[in-house]
C-alpha cells in the first residue's frame, strides 16, 4: 500500500509546454529561449519539469548549482545544454566534466579551476552588482586567462537588474555597458555561440531588449539568447509605466499545490484556534484541519486577520477561509456550510486546494508583502 501525503503539488505539463510556447513567439525567430529550471524549477519539481521543457522544444536548462544540474541531467539525458547560473567551486569541477555541464565563469580563480577544454559562459556586470566581471581591462584580462587555460568561451552574457521598468535609464546604461564589453570580445577574435541578456520580463518587456540584442549579437557571430523563468510556470511580473505586456496575460500557473483535509471538529461559541487563540469562535462552526503549514511553504502571513485580509483555501469549489494562526505543519479552515455538489459535508481525506483553482501565487504575494517568486519557490511539500 502507498503512503497519503499530507500535501503535495501537481504540475501541468500541457499548460508548462503552452508557457514556454507563448515565450518562444515573444523572443522571435533570432533568439532562444533558455528554461530556467533553478531553485527546483522555482518549486515546481526541477527533475519533473525539466523533461517536460524538453519535449516543449527546450535545447538549454538554466540551474543554480553542480548537483542541481546532475540531477537535471539524469533525469533528460545527453543533447540538451545545462547552464549552471550561481557559480561553482573546485569541489564542483568532477561534476561539471562528468555531467557535461556549462558553468558561469567571471573570476580568474573559477578559471583556474576549470579543465581545458570545458566551455564556459562568460557574466559582465553592467549594474547588478552581484555576478560578473567589469567590462574595460577586467574583462581583457579574463578573456586572456580564459584562453590560456584552453578553456571555450561559449558564451557572453549580462542580467538586468529593472527590466520590468519600461524604459529605463538604468537599463539604457547597462545595454550601453553590455555593447562594450560585446565589442571587447570582438576585438580579442572571440566568437562566442550565444549572446544572451534578460528574464521574463524582458520577454515581456519587448522595447527594452529587441532587435538591440539580437543586432548585437550579430556583430560577433553569435545567436541571441534570453533566460526566462518566472513566466515559465504562469506568472511575471507586471510592467511599471508604458509597456506593452505580451507574456503576462498569455501564461497561466502551472502549479496546483493540494493538502489532505486530516480531521473535521465542530467548534463551540466562545472556543479559540491556534496559537495565542488568536480566533474565538462567534458563533457555531465546523472547522477542517489541513496537513500543511509553514514549513511547505505556507506563508504565515496568510493567517487569520480580524477585518479579513487573511488567506483561504478552496474545498467543494468554495472559499475556506484560514482561521488561527498558520502553524508549522497544520493549518484550520472555516468549512461551515460547505458541501459537495451532492450535499456531502468536508471529511477527512477530502483535497484542500492551496494554490490553483482561483488561488494564485500573486494572491499569497499580496497577503505575505512579497512576490510570487518567493511564494513559488517556497513550496516545499511534505514527503
Amino acid at each position: 500500500m502507498g503512503e497519503a501525503l499530507n500535501n503535495w503539488i501537481e504540475t501541468d505539463e500541457q499548460r508548462l509546454a503552452n508557457n514556454f510556447r507563448v515565450l518562444r513567439e515573444a523572443a522571435g525567430d533570432g533568439t532562444e529561449v533558455l528554461a530556467v529550471v533553478k531553485a527546483n524549477a522555482y518549486g515546481h519539481g526541477a527533475e519533473m519539469c525539466a523533461p517536460m521543457l524538453v519535449r516543449a522544444g527546450a535545447r538549454w536548462l538554466g540551474v543554480t548549482c553542480s548537483s542541481e544540474g546532475a540531477r537535471v541531467r539524469r533525469a533528460v539525458g545527453p543533447g540538451t545544454e545545462i547552464l549552471i547560473m550561481c557559480g561553482f567551486l573546485p569541489e564542483d569541477v568532477t561534476s561539471i566534466v562528468e555531467y557535461a555541464l556549462t558553468p558561469v565563469v567571471w573570476t580568474a580563480e573559477q578559471v583556474a579551476w576549470l579543465r581545458a577544454g570545458v566551455r564556459v559562459h562568460v557574466e559582465v556586470d553592467t549594474g547588478m552588482g552581484r555576478q560578473g566581471v567589469l567590462p574595460g581591462v577586467q574583462l581583457d584580462v579574463l578573456f586572456e586567462r580564459i584562453a590560456a587555460a584552453g578553456l571555450v568561451m561559449d558564451g557572453l552574457f549580462m542580467h538586468f537588474c529593472s527590466s520590468e521598468v519600461a524604459g529605463s535609464e538604468l537599463t539604457q546604461r547597462q545595454e550601453h555597458g553590455f555593447e562594450s564589453a560585446v565589442a571587447q570580445a570582438r576585438s580579442a577574435g572571440l566568437k562566442p555561440a550565444w549572446v544572451h541578456a534578460g528574464n521574463s520580463s524582458t520577454l515581456d518587456n519587448p522595447a527594452q531588449g529587441w532587435p538591440w540584442l539580437v543586432e548585437l549579437a550579430a556583430t560577433v557571430g553569435a545567436r541571441a539568447m534570453v533566460r526566462s523563468g518566472l513566466a515559465l510556470y504562469g506568472y511575471a511580473l507586471k510592467i511599471e509605466g508604458e509597456g506593452v505586456s505580451q507574456v503576462r496575460e498569455k501564461v497561466t500557473p502551472v502549479m496546483t499545490w493540494k493538502a489532505h483535509v486530516l480531521a473535521v471538529r465542530s467548534l463551540a461559541v466562545g472556543e479559540t484556534v491556534g496559537y495565542n487563540a488568536t480566533f474565538t469562535a462567534k458563533e457555531p462552526m465546523r472547522v477542517a484541519v489541513l496537513g500543511v503549514g509553514y514549513a511547505d511553504g505556507l506563508r504565515r502571513e496568510l493567517s487569520w486577520k480580524a477585518d479579513g485580509s487573511g488567506g483561504w483555501v478552496m474545498l467543494y469549489g468554495r472559499r475556506a477561509a484560514i482561521l488561527g494562526r498558520v502553524s508549522m505543519n497544520l493549518t484550520v479552515v472555516d468549512v461551515t456550510g460547505i458541501v459537495s455538489s451532492g450535499g456531502a459535508a468536508v471529511k477527512a481525506g477530502d483535497e484542500a486546494t492551496i494554490l490553483g483553482n482561483g488561488i494564485t501565487a500573486d494572491d499569497h504575494a499580496r497577503m505575505a508583502g512579497t512576490i510570487a517568486y518567493e511564494i513559488v519557490c517556497g513550496v516545499h511539500p511534505c514527503g
